[in-house]
């Protein structure tokens, strides 16, 4: 794992789970040697415009984005089905925090949230406070209205799954993945070139 890899240098990993199943975190966790933060309200991805999982966000000791959002992963637990692999993005940590060699996909500036995901999230918000005072009609009505307004943003919609009951790795959500890579990948942040 690259902080156990760069550790020394002053660089950290700090994962952020857009979740409230802090159990299934600790269990997930167990084997990390960086903090796992809890951002049951997804104020991360308000804040960073963050419409898929995951997401990799590089900040400098000065808090300053170095390279804002992109689609990267720190296993390859997925790469079948993404054909994405964590060793591409490794190499281009590894030459920031040995080399201060900042990738040119860097100056990519990330596009703000529409009307439509804003209003997402707030009915996502709304969905998960009344799930958690027992209102499970109305936390279905507002589920509903955000993956209405937001289909393909996994924040949104794969996030309320586990809320909802359903498998987020289940068909539930390889019907959402073909549904968003048929649109061509939507996302906020940093198009891939490949995979």
């Amino acid at each position: 794992m690259l902080q156990d890899e760069l550790g020394d240098t002053g660089f950290t990993v700090i994962a952020v789970a857009i979740d409230e199943n802090v159990d299934a975190l600790k269990e997930l966790a167990k084997e990390v040697s960086y903090p796992v933060l809890v951002d049951a309200d997804h104020h991360l991805t308000e804040l960073y415009a963050i419409s898929n999982v995951p997401t990799v966000v590089w900040v400098d000791e000065e808090d300053q984005i170095v390279r804002p959002n992109a689609a990267e992963f720190g296993t390859d637990t997925f790469a079948e089905v993404t054909g994405i692999h964590r060793e591409d993005h490794f190499e281009l940590v590894r030459a920031w925090v040995g080399d201060s060699q900042v990738p040119t996909d860097a100056s990519h500036t990330v596009a703000d949230l529409t009307t439509d995901e804003v209003e997402a999230r707030l009915h996502f918000r709304l969905a998960a406070h009344a799930r958690r005072a027992g209102l499970s009609d109305v936390a279905d009505s507002h589920f509903d209205q955000a993956a209405e307004l937001a289909p393909l943003d996994f924040t949104v919609v794969r996030a309320a799954m586990p809320l909802r009951g359903a498998n987020p790795f289940g068909q539930e959500f390889f019907d959402l993945y073909g549904a968003f890579r048929e649109a061509g990948s939507p996302y906020h942040g940093i198009p891939r070139t490949s995979a």
